[in-house]
């Protein structure tokens, strides 16, 4: 880094020293100028003259006033202003005093928005040009006096550009902040609502699995020793639920593994065209479960289908968790106008029929996934005993991620 640019960054940290810099060269150009004399005798254009010492007073004056500039704006161009008028009704010839009046004038356009610079400009070119031609000793007419007013307009239109350029720049770089946060947000959303569906679907598969080994498990220890054959088929099942369990588990446990993009599935997703097959699993483990469908041969979507396959395979778990050994589920899906209703009973007695007083997580992956689809879940126990889960999700899925900008949820 050379001098100058350490000398620069020291100065814009410190813009009081800044402005002193400034003011001193401002000072040092009015003092060099108030030496000059625009209209020396003996047809020499330029002359050498020295300036009175009211000139120099106010020349002090306005280099001073320059310091505080950033400060107060308005303040030091009033000052300026003031000693610049006064120097063009006494100075003759004139010293450049107008000169700070200029700067602060630019200070204040460049520091404030377009209307106030239009009028303070206007204002300050109109006093400053008034008393130059008005009250000075040269003719209206004169090219100092026209200086004035060039060089005023000059220091307003400058002001603002620079002001217009920085408010730009300022938009462009909070745009871009903005953006970056949208983007971050975005993807820990995305990775939140990832999380929430890995979750929700370990917890269905794994709670299915290990409900019906635990009830196949008990009952090959009830009848081990009086019915042994009854005991191997139960054992038999204990065996293919672990199995399928652990094969569900190890595909999730792959695709979590996976550093890109996961490869499509080697299966389609579980739908209510695998129904049957999700209720013998629980009619071989001993839940008496009736269905009835009225859906009309349905083509669901694939999220939808998941979802009422998910929805039903976590109720009847729940009735065989919770809702005792005798008990007895029915399952009916029904197409209703543009949605189809899912609904699962028990007639349940057991001591622990409600599935959330465990403080487990079905009902709460159910009402996740009926509200991602923008359905509608409601779950409770039935008068006279028993439970019941009721979903309505919508034929036509709409979930979170098509959903239009600004559309409310």
């Amino acid at each position: 880094m050379s001098i100058l640019d350490r000398a620069r960054r020291r100065l814009t940290a410190h813009p009081l020293a800044l402005d002193a810099v400034l003011a001193a060269g401002v000072l040092g150009c009015m003092v060099a100028g108030s030496f000059v004399d625009p209209h020396s005798e003996n047809g020499v254009s330029w002359g050498v003259r020295t300036p009175d010492s009211l000139s120099l007073v106010l020349i002090t004056l306005g280099a001073v006033a320059l310091v505080f500039r950033r400060r107060a704006p308005m303040t030091v161009l009033a000052v300026t202003g003031t000693v610049s008028v006064v120097e063009c009704v006494t100075g003759d010839p004139r010293a450049p005093v107008a000169m700070s009046a200029v700067i602060a004038l630019y200070t204040v356009a460049a520091s404030t928005d377009r209307p106030t610079t239009w009028r303070v400009g206007v204002l300050t070119m109109t006093i400053l040009t008034g008393a130059a031609m008005l009250g000075g000793p040269l003719p209206w007419y004169a090219q100092e006096n026209l200086g004035i007013f060039a060089w005023t307009g000059m220091a307003a239109a400058a002001g603002d550009a620079v002001r217009s350029r920085r408010a730009f720049v300022h938009a462009i770089r909070e745009r871009a902040e903005r953006a970056e946060r949208t983007r971050e947000e975005e993807a820990r959303r995305r990775v939140a609502e990832e999380r929430l569906r890995i979750a929700r679907d370990l917890h269905d598969v794994v709670a299915h699995h290990i409900a019906l080994v635990n009830v196949q498990a008990g009952v090959a220890a009830h009848v081990m020793d009086k019915r042994p054959d009854q005991a191997k088929e139960a054992l038999a099942h204990v065996r293919e639920a672990s199995r399928s369990a652990l094969n569900e588990l190890r595909a999730t446990v792959g695709l979590l593994r996976q550093s890109g993009d996961p490869e499509a599935p080697t299966e389609p997703a579980p739908g209510l065209d695998r129904l049957d097959e999700l209720v013998g699993t629980f009619r071989s483990a001993g839940l008496h479960v009736e269905v009835a469908r009225a859906d009309h041969g349905t083509t669901l979507p694939a999220a939808v289908g998941l979802a009422a396959y998910r929805i039903v395979q976590e109720a009847l778990t729940n009735v065989q968790k919770h809702a005792g050994c005798e008990a007895k589920a029915e399952v009916s899906i029904v197409r209703v106008g543009p949605n189809v209703e899912i609904t699962v009973l028990d007639n349940g007695s057991g001591e622990d029929e409600d599935p959330d007083s465990g403080g487990g997580h079905g009902l709460l992956g159910m009402r996740e996934r009926v509200t991602a689809l923008r359905g509608t879940l409601t779950t409770g126990p039935r008068y006279g005993g028993g439970f019941r889960v009721h979903a309505i999700l919508p034929v036509k899925a709409r979930t979170a991620a098509t959903r239009k900008p600004g559309e409310p949820a």
